[in-house]
């Protein structure tokens, strides 16, 4: 069997594979109404998946080494780990719209590392005598791996921003600490669970969502109109939460509102992205810590040296920070929504400094010297 042209196929078709499945997950964002279109884009990401790992085994029987020493295969290396991140997410959180974010970052890197990199950086070559080390396995794949988790929590992290609108709404989500959902005591009810609500409120059904505070005074305000009119209710139900669809006309119209107008389905997506994307950072922020630490002691056994501030090692320091603070605020200040997205957001740009920008137009002991 030839390795290098089963290779060389493989790269084409994984890019082949992973634009049609964006266009899927794109098309099927558009029109919800297309059911088997959810099912077609999880099986062409897990098809991706396939082929890039049958790729890196190729490359790991042809070369004789985890092929992970060059640009070529740490890009493809990373496409598979943000694919099986993605199937991860998608199958914890089992909502479509994780591909329409990830599904165009899996093909990019495909793309970048197959059609866009020199040839001479896409063969094979003997490692350097640096290279030569259990160490180049241990270190670097749980780096990618770090940087794919981080990568598609912050992307949902983005996801999160997109569906809410960048507003600040508060969220029966996974925080916890001084501030965080269980510590507030928020309770999201929708129409299934009126059954434990004011008999006043449960016997309006036409109320698309419902909140419940329990008796300290804080209430989740979502998809809300909040009513202040005199005299039209008893108690601490006298507010009319939700906006009927049907435009009842016996309900007291407003003097004050809080409306965000968001729907009870995108509160619903935006508060499972914010758990998912939480989670998955989660998983990320200590691979990236284990792979700094497995650095820091080859750089010792190869360089003398456990850290030299080399621009990779400082970026990946500003990548750790960013992630901790995102991992503090969320635990300990019990943070939710739009303010940690937005630290996401800002790591998602740091790790591809990071990963790409060091690499290519840096100058260091990481650096592949394609640009400088």
């Amino acid at each position: 069997m030839n390795l290098v042209l089963l290779q060389n196929w493989l790269d084409n078709a994984s890019f082949a594979v992973l634009f049609l499945t964006m266009l899927v997950y794109w098309v099927g964002a558009a029109f919800p109404g297309l059911r088997f279109l959810p099912t077609l884009g999880t099986a062409g990401m897990a098809i991706a998946n396939l082929c890039i790992a049958t790729l890196l085994g190729a490359r790991w029987l042809e070369a004789g080494y985890f092929p992970i020493s060059n640009l070529y295969e740490s890009l493809f290396f990373l496409a598979w780990g943000v694919t099986a991140v993605h199937l991860i997410a998608e199958s914890s959180s089992r909502s479509r719209l994780v591909g329409v974010f990830t599904a165009p970052v899996a093909m990019g890197i495909a793309a970048f590392a197959a059609l866009t990199l020199p040839s001479d950086m896409q063969t094979s070559a003997p490692l350097v005598p640096a290279l030569k080390s259990n160490w180049l396995m241990m270190h670097v794949s749980v780096m990618m791996l770090s940087y794919a988790a981080l990568l598609v929590g912050s992307l949902l992290a983005i996801a999160f921003l997109v569906v809410s609108g960048g507003k600040e709404i508060e969220l029966h989500g996974s925080s916890v600490g001084t501030g965080g959902y269980r510590q507030n005591g928020y309770r999201l009810q929708r129409n299934t669970d009126l059954t434990q609500l004011s008999p006043a409120v449960a016997a309006d059904a036409s109320n698309p969502l419902v909140l419940e505070t329990n008796g300290n005074g804080k209430t989740a305000v979502l998809n809300v109109v909040i009513s202040s009119t005199p005299g039209s209710g008893t108690g601490g139900f006298n507010k009319i939460f939700g906006s009927s669809s049907q435009g009842s006309s016996d309900k007291p119209a407003p003097t004050t509102a809080d409306s965000l107008t968001l729907s009870p389905q995108r509160l619903s997506l935006a508060e499972t992205l914010d758990n998912i994307s939480y989670r998955t950072i989660g998983l990320g922020f200590p691979l990236l810590t284990i792979g700094i630490i497995a650095g820091a002691v080859w750089a010792n056994e190869a360089w003398g040296s456990y850290w030299s501030w080399d621009p990779k090692e400082t970026w990946a320091l500003i990548a750790w920070l960013v992630f901790a603070a995102y991992l503090h605020a969320r635990i300990t200040r019990g943070w939710q929504g739009r303010r940690p997205a937005i630290l996401a957001a800002t790591g998602f740009v740091i790790v591809w400094v990071c990963y790409l920008g060091v690499n290519l137009l840096g100058k260091g002991l990481h650096s592949y010297g394609w640009f400088f």
